[in-house]
């Protein structure tokens, strides 16, 4: 009997992506759950198992772009497993120590190439669990955690190369990756459904840099996770977001959605592109279990483990372009969301206090909003009271 192979529902907002890779060839003999291929979608990067055993015939190739539900293979679960198979040996046969040959032979899964760019561990060094020894993303997280004299040395990969597309300028033509397409899409769609307006203030982190800097070590102590300007600003924005709920509403056709809930998305970059993740009832939680789920979601990114679950049911988007040194940026929206808030780099500047002109720390905010639901005195009130809770943080502590 034949199984059919199909691409299954990942999400709800996700109806295909690209098929990065197969772990199989045509007409190899699978096991039940074998990892069959590698699916790169607009958010995410998963890969695919077998849910039977047989022989294997692939329809579709790698770079094809499919959909939910389309068979991309078929499995003949009436084959049996041939005897001769070169990784079985003979009864009695002595064993030789062999190279992860297939590591040499096929190429390597994004997901794999991904975590051996950010390591240095080859994937030839790294012994396979997949069919034929193949290796799996699995396999070099769990390498990355073992010393280096354990790793099995072989020799260097012999991947073939893809064959760029030369242009007339000298330069090469390359396609677009799934999560670069959707990011360009929905950056487009929000410039042409919403009314973007962005507003700036500017704010001194003296208050919030002397608190990090006096309670930091025992913080990092007592709950295992750095404290970082991040939670400050998620729990201040929730702060604001009390005095402007307009802020955390979404527009529905002619209907205004207003949400309890304050699901806060902190953009994450990756080699890929942008993404939000959303940390979930910020009103609720410590700044421990905020800088917690920032840290979870920042690992879980760089080794394309984040889910759709991961990113969908936000309210309102912080992004911090500071860390990349930007000083002043105008966020776009992530839509449906009608407000994202921009943080920038940290810059000693003169200012004036109390009649007199001292050095502080400060940094450039931008509050990007639609101005379709979100009057411009709104704005303006969404980020005093923003700067008030980072110039004063027990204001987030009373709730005043």
């Amino acid at each position: 009997m034949t199984q059919e192979v199909k691409i299954p529902t990942l999400g709800e907002s996700i109806t295909g992506g690209l098929l990065a890779s197969w772990s199989v060839k045509d007409g190899d003999y699978v096991s039940e759950g074998d990892i069959l291929y590698e699916l790169e979608t607009d958010k995410i990067t998963s890969e695919g198992t077998a849910e039977s055993s047989g022989v294997i015939k692939l329809l579709a190739q790698e770079g094809d772009e499919v959909e939910v539900g389309q068979a991309i293979a078929e499995i003949d679960d009436s084959a049996e497993k041939p005897n001769d198979s070169p990784n079985e040996k003979a009864e009695g046969a002595p064993i030789e120590a062999q190279p992860n040959v297939s590591a040499q032979t096929f190429p390597q899964p994004p997901s794999v190439q991904r975590i051996a760019a950010e390591t240095g561990i080859e994937p030839t060094s790294v012994k396979g669990s997949g069919k034929d020894g193949r290796v799996t993303k699995a396999d070099m997280l769990t390498a990355r955690n073992k010393p280096k004299e354990e790793l099995q040395e072989s020799p260097a990969p012999k991947i073939a190369a893809s064959k760029p597309v030369p242009v007339a300028s000298g330069g090469i033509r390359r396609k677009m990756t799934p999560l670069r397409r959707r990011i360009a899409q929905r950056l487009v769609e929000a410039q042409q459904t919403a009314a973007i307006l962005t507003t700036f203030n500017e704010v001194d982190m003296s208050a919030v840099m002397n608190l990090r800097k006096q309670y930091k070590d025992k913080f990092t102590e007592k709950y295992g996770v750095k404290l970082g300007f991040m939670s400050f600003f998620v729990k201040a924005a929730v702060h604001a977001l009390e005095s402007v709920p307009h802020l955390s509403s979404q527009i529905e056709g002619n209907e205004i959605i207003d949400f309890a809930e304050r699901h806060i998305g902190v953009a994450v970059s990756t080699p890929k592109g942008l993404i939000v993740p959303v940390v979930r009832d910020c009103d609720k939680k410590s700044f421990a279990e905020i800088e917690n789920d920032i840290l979870t979601y920042g690992k879980k990114a760089r080794e394309g483990g984040i889910s759709i679950d991961d990113l969908q049911g936000g309210v309102f988007t912080i992004s911090n372009g500071g860390i990349f040194g930007s000083m002043l940026s105008t966020p776009i929206l992530n839509q449906p969301q009608s407000g994202i808030l921009g943080m920038h780099t940290i810059q000693e500047r003169p200012v004036v206090r109390n009649g007199e002109i001292v050095i502080r720390p400060m940094m450039y905010l931008a509050l990007s909003y639609d101005h379709r639901l979100v009057d411009g005195k709104e704005a303006v009130t969404f980020l005093i009271k923003l700067k008030e809770a980072i110039e004063d943080p027990s204001r987030i502590l009373f709730g005043v």
